[in-house]
């Protein structure tokens, strides 16, 4: 990996980080590079990895999340190329089931 790759992942973490504190995580912290486990730590409720590179494999992603949830909600975030440093328009990836949990908790659906 180079540097300016290893970097840009090293970014990418932290203004994750720093958009879930924002919005209630306020403990978030980043993992920081080459460390097991999920890549934001203190987050009590969520598992999160972050990628950000050019190629696709969500899959993977979300199974390293799973892997690392310990009961929390396992999901992956993604800053294709080109994105910018606006966390808010990243990409998740979860498991469709939790997905659906989340949308009926939230209130959509019909109710039953």
């Amino acid at each position: 990996m180079t540097q300016h790759r290893k970097a840009r992942g090293m970014r990418s973490q932290l203004l994750v980080t720093e958009y879930l504190k924002e919005r209630g995580w306020p403990f978030a912290t980043s993992a920081g590079s080459g460390r097991p486990g999920v890549d934001v730590l203190n987050t009590p409720d969520i598992a999160v990895e972050v990628k950000a590179r050019a190629g696709l494999d969500p899959l993977a992603w979300v199974k390293q999340a799973e892997k690392d949830a310990d009961g929390r909600l396992p999901f992956a975030v993604f800053r294709p190329n080109g994105l910018g440093e606006d966390a808010s328009r990243y990409v998740a990836f979860l498991r469709f089931g939790d997905l659906v949990e989340l949308l009926r908790k939230a209130g959509y659906g019909d109710g039953d």
